[in-house]
């Protein structure tokens, strides 16, 4: 199986988890391959009983999350797995098979402890605030990506640009070893202006979001990295979705003037992103240096 340690519940209907499952736990075992499972339930100790092929595994509470043996994690995180993918290392076999998924947890931080800065990662939101989002990057390790971070275009809360359970792309920008956590960013993988902009034309009419009233004209959000112009004010209201034409685009300027020529019904659901870049290296990223072809 990849030593590279997905989010929980990228591996759970994989061949290669079930194929240990069926005849290969010792040598999951011996080689501390990472697997998934299901949480069934949570024992009144704590232990999290897991649902894994024709199996049923034990994890005991202490290896059931990174930090509740030290007393820095809680115990909901124990209790908010039932139902949901957990990741594991088997650690005992015989009557009683024993899971542990801080063991899986150490794998995976080791593993992105010693991975670039500029590594693209795959990640899944797994609750947000109102500073940030944090997101699982492996075997339910969670960081976290402040709310400046997640695009160039400002939004008022991450709810407004992410779901809990979205699947997405991050970028690793730092390590802190002694406190043993990653940094992450994600506006970087959206594009340039000029990536963004490439997409549009004078003339066109497209949507877009209101993101910001100020006295002389209103910022919309055509995608999250790239947000024109309009002088109009009078009946939108931060959060509108509007139908908007494109009146000009200055590229030198990164400047984009828009005319507002419908509200339209709310959108409820975060919009899906379309990502400039989903895997390997960003060496250097510059929102403003390139202009678009002409």
């Amino acid at each position: 199986m990849s030593k590279l340690y997905l989010p929980e519940g990228r591996l759970l209907h994989t061949p290669e988890n079930r194929r240990y499952a069926s005849a290969a736990l010792e040598q999951a075992k011996e080689q501390e391959t990472v697997l998934e499972g299901r949480a069934v339930l949570c024992t009144p100790d704590h232990d999290l009983m897991v649902s894994y092929g024709p199996h049923l595994g034990r994890i005991p509470r202490e290896e059931a999350t990174l930090g509740i043996r030290e007393g820095t994690a809680k115990e909901i995180a124990i209790l908010s797995r039932v139902g949901k993918p957990v990741s594991f290392t088997v650690t005992a076999l015989g009557d009683q098979l024993l899971f542990s998924r801080r063991r899986a947890q150490e794998l995976a931080l080791a593993r992105l402890m010693d991975t670039p800065t500029g590594t693209v990662l795959p990640a899944t939101v797994t609750h947000l605030a109102g500073f940030g989002a944090f997101v699982d990057v492996g075997c339910g390790v969670v960081s976290m990506i402040g709310i400046e971070n997640l695009s160039v275009s400002r939004i008022p809360h991450p709810s407004s640009r992410l779901a809990v359970g979205q699947e997405i792309f991050v970028l690793l920008t730092g390590h802190d070893r002694e406190g043993g956590r990653i940094f992450l960013s994600h506006k970087e993988l959206l594009g340039t202006w000029a990536e963004n902009a490439r997409a549009f034309r004078p003339g066109m009419t497209v949507t877009g979001m209101v993101r910001n009233i100020q006295p002389y004209g209103t910022f919309i959000e055509l995608t999250p990295n790239l947000t024109g112009l309009t002088d109009q004010t009078r009946g939108l209201q931060i959060g509108d979705h509007a139908a908007v034409y494109i009146k000009s685009m200055q590229p030198k300027k990164r400047k984009i003037k828009l005319q507002v020529t419908e509200i339209l019904p709310p959108v409820r659901e975060p919009l899906p992103f379309s990502y400039f870049i989903t895997e390997g290296q960003v060496e250097s990223w510059d929102y403003v240096t390139v202009t678009p072809d002409p």
